[in-house]
């Protein structure tokens, strides 16, 4: 009983040993971390200095950039929509219930609403 637990203890401290000449692989990915965190935050700066010269080329005549205007067409609403207005009105719901459930406008429910009467 004595020389298997002078074996184990033996054992263990040579195990002991042996870790403390063990590659450490954490020490590689953290060093992979920082190098692509490092390329990251290089990369961040050029962008925006290559964005505050963009700008100022852009606003070299000293006025605001026009920027196009877009008007949105009317959107229609689509039938399956318009069923569940009419579906949820059926149920006894008040418009503006209708309206957030729907995510229409209040205008819009009561125009489906008026359609369907």
């Amino acid at each position: 009983m004595d020389s298997l637990i002078f074996f184990l203890l033996g054992l263990s401290i040579l195990l002991f040993f042996i870790s403390f000449f063990q590659k450490d692989r954490t020490s590689k990915v953290e060093k992979d971390v920082e190098e692509l965190s490092l390329n990251l935050y290089q990369e961040t700066y050029q962008l925006k200095k290559r964005m505050k010269v963009l700008e100022e080329e852009f606003m070299i005549d000293g006025q605001a950039p026009h920027l196009p205007t877009f008007s949105t067409p009317p959107h229609e609403i689509n039938a399956i929509l318009k069923n569940q207005v009419i579906a949820l009105h059926k149920q006894g719901l008040n418009v503006e219930q209708i309206s957030k459930q729907s995510a229409l406008s209040v205008s819009e429910v009561q125009k489906i609403i008026l359609q369907l009467s």
